[in-house]
């Protein structure tokens, strides 16, 4: 005999005992009565006892049964409760979401649409986790992840929610002492910094036409958040490469310089991803919803034509 409660025959009995017939409780939930008397009967020779005294014209208790009726009403009624808060939770924005996001992006573009995002839900919370380090969104228990790629991981769900490039940039002043390279080849790997998370080794890859070119940076700095490359460079000492959410402000202020415009890099973008699509919870939907909403077309994006047009219009 397994030693887990026959909870179904516990439940249909007491439906049975409430309808006052097999018939009543079948019909209420939408069974076959052959489907409710054998579970009836299963409880019985697994308790050892009979539960009903049946003749051809009613149904009637026994002592035992009696006795029973209470607790597998409450067990009935504890199941029906649970099953409805767990639908009410999942067809609602409702509870905690743990949200994994870039330490760097997270603080720039994430953080200040948080109040709108609460706002709108009010009985949604959020449970933000800010680290540039790789995180394991199943085994570290995650409801979701913003994440930064020029692939979204496989083994995940993931919806793209806007594109991000990536530049490789100098100050003016390194500029002026070093020249202003066209070529990937005339870049010193001495004076490149490097970001130490990057996926794989830290290599710098472009191409133009059919023609393609790498670079390893060897600087004398190397960091986990691509914020603390920004003193180094805007001192004129160093190229890095940066992302277009960080890079953005001083490429458009000039105080930042993109080179080689025509050796592009791999287009990354900005992914939602989540253990799976199917079954998630209406917390998770709503949040990917609403970021999809608030950074399909983000501020942070950056080219050289809007650039120009930026001076023009001065």
């Amino acid at each position: 005999m397994s030693k887990l409660p026959d909870f179904e025959g516990l439940a249909l009995f007491a439906k049975v005992a409430e309808c006052r017939s097999y018939a009543g409780a079948a019909r209420d939930l939408d069974l076959s009565v052959a489907t409710v008397s054998r579970a009836v009967a299963r409880l019985e020779s697994r308790l050892g006892a009979r539960v009903f005294n049946r003749t051809s014209r009613q149904l009637a208790l026994t002592a035992f049964g009696s006795a029973l009726l209470e607790r597998a009403t409450r067990l009935y009624c504890d199941a029906e409760e649970a099953e409805a808060l767990a639908r009410e939770q999942s067809a609602s924005p409702r509870g905690t979401v743990r949200l994994a996001v870039p330490m760097a992006f997270g603080m720039r573009w994430v953080a200040p649409t948080i109040p709108g995002l609460l706002e709108r839900y009010p009985d949604l919370s959020l449970d933000l986790h800010l680290s540039d380090a790789p995180v394991d969104l199943i085994g570290d228990g995650f409801d979701a992840a913003l994440r930064i790629a020029v692939l979204p991981d496989s083994s995940l769900a993931a919806r793209r929610l806007c594109t991000v490039s990536r530049f490789i940039v100098a100050a003016p002043a390194y500029l002026a002492a070093h020249g202003t390279p066209r070529h990937p080849r005339d870049l010193d790997p001495a004076h490149c910094l490097a970001y130490a998370l990057r996926a794989g080794s830290d290599v710098w890859r472009f191409r133009k036409g059919g023609k393609d070119a790498v670079v390893h940076p060897m600087g004398r700095l190397r960091v986990t958040n691509s914020d603390a490359l920004l003193p180094v460079l805007l001192a004129g000492q160093a190229v890095a490469e940066l992302p277009e959410f960080i890079a953005g402000e001083y490429l458009r202020d000039g105080r930042l310089v993109a080179l080689m415009p025509d050796w592009k890099q791999a287009m990354g973008g900005l992914y939602f991803v989540s253990p799976t699509t199917r079954h998630r919870p209406a917390k998770v939907e709503a949040v990917a919803n609403y970021f999809a909403e608030v950074l399909a077309q983000p501020a942070w994006q950056w080219n050289e034509n809007h650039a120009k047009d930026t001076k023009s219009a001065k």
